[in-house]
């Protein structure tokens, strides 16, 4: 890896397709840009007039949590975006990755200022996926608590079920259990099955006057039981701190809350992970702002997967792996930030050769250890005759069997199209990888709609020509609606929507957490011959 090849570029900035891309897509992430705002400011009348009652809101908690200048990078922010009424921004749940005394960490933070930070099932979606994230990157987490628990309502999409809300208290015994530590802030409201959210966790720290922790408030307990009886004396936190012992700190604020939390973190170690050998950095060649002209805004043409890997990797260096075999995927190695990484990127439809040569690819950097980054933009494996004679479903098993399998920290950006069993095939969210994140102009589904209106069409035969082309419109007009990056970040497909020009700094962070765990020996499955 000391002598790679300097891509260079074959982009003409001045080019009219060039200037078209750019402006469409710096539209769209500027459209993306302004939604995650007023989606943060939905709420901030409310949040301003508990603020002088001695609550910040949630955003203010983590900023003053983290460490100064550290990166804070948000997951899901448009989760529950366009449903509910959008009465649920963020899905009412803050989390992320940030850096607490030098230290990566998984936060998850209850926006009180949202239904009173009560759980729908993409609250709960969100929470359970940081914890997921959490437990494979070995990350202790903080929960800054303030919460009435299920949005009550929704109680039958949220309750009972293997993935519904007694899910988190599994995963943080899960947690516990691995040595992971936890500590709970609470900085509000803790009711019901939620209480449990921080008498799982390790430490739990509790904000005077504000704070309560019970199973049952007041009004629930006096129904039950005829008993009358104080929030503060039922379940507040100098209750808890002297009497029941359920919390361990008091403290004053808010602000003496977070000191504490951080505090501990000054005690606890980091985990003995991976050491990788880690380069000096290497600014790219290429700004990556020009990634908004190289991207295509016209799905059915191709985007150079060349042209975006120099501008997201040190140095613009890459050597490729069998440059001249199977060349619609792209295979080689890399440095992002200094970490050694394999990169598998789309440049095309996926044909027998490509599959082969990145299961082969694939095992090469589980045996050396190298994490995987896979950029999709993928209309699939090549249908037809010939190709399903010459065995290329048992090609393209191999390269699922070799994503699923490895056991390299696995990283996914969908920069294009990610549709049928190239979505799986290119470490989709059905196989785990540590991340995976969307572009602003990305589309997602089982096909594209042109082929799905003729499909569907084709199966109703309809004979009448105008009502033919009615159905044909009607389906891609859906398909155009549920493929988008909005409709699949809004149901957690994904792990958020992320600007182009941020994926190079996106990819630094996430590896920089993987390395928190030992990279154990390769396994694979039977591949088929």
């Amino acid at each position: 890896m000391d002598n790679l090849t300097i891509l260079e570029s074959a982009v003409n900035v001045n080019s009219e397709e060039y200037v078209h891309n750019y402006q469409k897509n710096k539209t769209l992430v500027s459209e993306f840009t302004q939604l995650k705002a007023s989606l943060a400011n939905k709420y901030n009348e409310p949040r301003e007039k508990k603020s002088t009652n001695g609550k910040l809101n949630v955003h203010a908690r983590i900023e003053l949590l983290i460490d100064e200048d550290a990166p804070f990078l948000e997951l899901s922010s448009l989760a529950a975006y366009d449903q509910y009424d959008n009465q649920f921004p963020s899905a009412g749940i803050i989390t992320g990755l940030g850096y607490v005394q030098g230290k990566a960490v998984m936060i998850i933070a209850n926006d009180a200022s949202v239904k009173g930070g009560t759980y729908i099932k993409e609250t709960i979606k969100k929470h359970l996926r940081a914890q997921a994230i959490a437990f494979e990157n070995q990350l202790p987490c903080i929960y800054l608590v303030d919460s009435g628990g299920i949005y009550l309502q929704e109680q039958a999409s949220v309750f009972a079920d293997q993935e519904h809300f007694g899910r988190i208290f599994y995963n943080q015994a899960k947690l516990s259990a691995a040595g992971i530590p936890q500590i709970a802030i609470v900085m509000g409201s803790c009711t019901a099955g939620g209480a449990y959210i921080p008498a799982m966790c390790d430490e739990i720290i509790m904000v005077k006057n504000q704070a309560t922790i019970f199973l049952g408030g007041p009004p629930l307990v006096k129904a039950a039981t005829g008993e009358i009886v104080s929030a503060e004396d039922l379940g507040g936190s100098d209750m808890h701190t002297t009497v029941s012992g359920v919390a361990d700190y008091l403290a004053q604020n808010e602000e003496h809350a977070i000191e504490i939390c951080r505090n501990i973190f000054s005690n606890i170690l980091k985990p003995n992970g991976q050491e990788p050998e880690v380069r000096k950095i290497e600014e790219p060649i290429y700004p990556a702002d020009e990634l908004y002209g190289i991207v295509q805004t016209d799905c059915k043409k191709r985007t150079d997967a060349y042209e975006v890997i120099m501008r997201i990797v040190d140095g613009s260096k890459f050597q490729e792996f069998k440059a001249g075999y199977g060349p619609t995927l792209v295979a080689g190695y890399a440095r992002i930030m200094g970490y050694a990484v394999g990169i598998i990127a789309n440049n095309g439809i996926l044909f027998s050769e490509s599959a082969l040569k990145a299961t082969h690819f694939i095992e090469l950097c589980s045996h050396r250890k190298i994490p995987l980054i896979f950029l999709q933009n993928t209309t699939g494996f090549m249908v037809g005759k010939d190709y399903e004679q010459k065995g290329i479903l048992k090609e393209g098993a191999k390269m699922v069997l070799a994503v699923a399998n490895t056991n390299v920290p696995k990283f996914t950006i969908i920069f294009g199209g990610s549709h049928g069993a190239g979505n799986y095939a290119m470490a989709g969210r059905a196989f785990s990888p540590n991340l995976l994140f969307m572009w602003p102009n990305s589309k997602i589904s089982v096909m594209g709609g042109e082929q799905a209106s003729e499909i569907l069409t084709s199966i109703k035969k309809i004979k009448d020509s105008e009502n033919l082309e009615e159905l044909k419109n009607k389906i891609r007009q859906q398909y155009e609606v549920e493929s988008s990056a909005y409709y699949s970040t809004s149901r957690l497909w994904d792990d958020g929507i992320i600007d182009p020009a941020d994926t190079r700094i996106v990819l630094a962070i996430g590896l920089s957490i993987a390395m928190n765990k030992t990279i154990p020996e390769p396994r694979t499955g039977i591949f088929r011959m």
